[in-house]
């Protein structure tokens, strides 16, 4: 396995839950010549004794081991690692089509690609119900014409498609010619690796079909105790608009930014328990409003106007 096709990376901390389902998703995968970089986080649970008997049953299983650094981190030590032309970013809860690295693969390669997004659905634990949410990638916003990139998306670049890596798949060389990494913070650690990759793409797929199920309604999951690291999406935007500003890119992308700043504002606000959302919403009022750009602009700067109001509602 010195040239995989793919290199496969997934962070994982006390996942023993889930871990065997998602690795046997992998190994039965239609695209066999994969490597499968585990990156155990310093799981306190049975995870790690799980990952090493998959790696002594199938070669394609690397274990990595670090000491707790966030998901961020663990992707980042993969990378590092990978040996494959293309990379796939999972999680440890998630599982997948048996073709998607095949299918994935062939879209990227067929439109020469600097990556791929594909469809993916919600799986509800408790209903046992899969869910196709629109939102995930806002279909309408997509030229009738592949590749594509950003200047060609015809709403805000930051609301096309959402800013995770999981359903995506990239080509190596591109990551790391424009030195592509996760921000190593506990959540919202790959805003900034995501929307980078979209706008310095110069090519750009779309495979509607869905291939990756994402799970929800496990308690362990960092997205649902996001109130130890409520101001890592403030960090990660930080992050973006100075790429942005490297780039050349803010002075054309400015409008986008600010929206999906109040949007990313006011949907953690929004998801966040008490005491924390208070904390935030006096973060938000005091100084972070005033320093991503949002304070002072017109009604008519913003393209969601209910999210607008609310900000108004707020600052009153």
């Amino acid at each position: 396995m010195q040239n995989p096709k793919v290199s496969v990376i997934i962070p994982v901390y006390n996942s023993s839950e889930y871990i065997r389902h998602c690795l046997d998703s992998l190994l039965s995968q239609t695209l066999e010549d994969i490597e499968i970089l585990c990156v155990d986080d310093g799981s306190t649970d049975d995870s790690l004794s799980i990952l090493e008997e998959y790696s002594r049953k199938d070669e394609r299983v690397r274990v990595l081991t670090q000491e707790n650094a966030g998901a961020g981190a663990a992707r980042n030590h993969g990378l590092r690692e990978a040996r494959g032309k293309y990379l796939s970013f999972l999680d440890s809860d998630d599982y997948f089509e048996p073709d998607m690295l095949e299918k994935a693969r062939k879209y990227i390669i067929h439109y020469k690609a600097d990556f791929v997004v594909f469809g993916s659905d919600q799986y509800y634990m408790d209903t046992k119900e899969y869910i196709r949410n629109p939102w995930v990638v806002r279909k309408e916003d997509l030229p009738p014409y592949m590749p594509f990139k950003y200047r060609e998306l015809t709403g805000n670049v930051f609301k096309t498609f959402v800013g995770w890596a999981w359903d995506k798949l990239y080509r190596k060389d591109f990551v790391l010619k424009n030195n592509l990494w996760f921000q190593e913070q506990r959540t919202s650690n790959d805003m900034y690796f995501v929307f980078s990759a979209l706008v310095l793409a110069k090519r750009i797929a779309y495979c509607d079909k869905v291939l990756i199920h994402q799970r929800r309604g496990s308690g362990k999951s960092l997205s649902v105790t996001r109130e130890k690291s409520w101001g890592c999406f403030y960090d990660a935007l930080l992050a973006i608009r100075q790429r942005l500003q490297d780039e050349g890119l803010y002075w054309e992308l400015e409008r986008d930014f600010i929206n999906y700043a109040l949007h990313a504002s006011l949907w953690n606000l929004k998801t966040l328990a008490e005491p924390t959302k208070s904390i935030l919403k006096d973060k938000l009022l005091t100084e972070w409003f005033d320093e991503l750009g949002i304070t002072g602009k017109p009604d008519d700067y913003f393209y969601n106007k209910e999210e607008y109001m609310t900000y108004l509602d707020l600052i009153k």
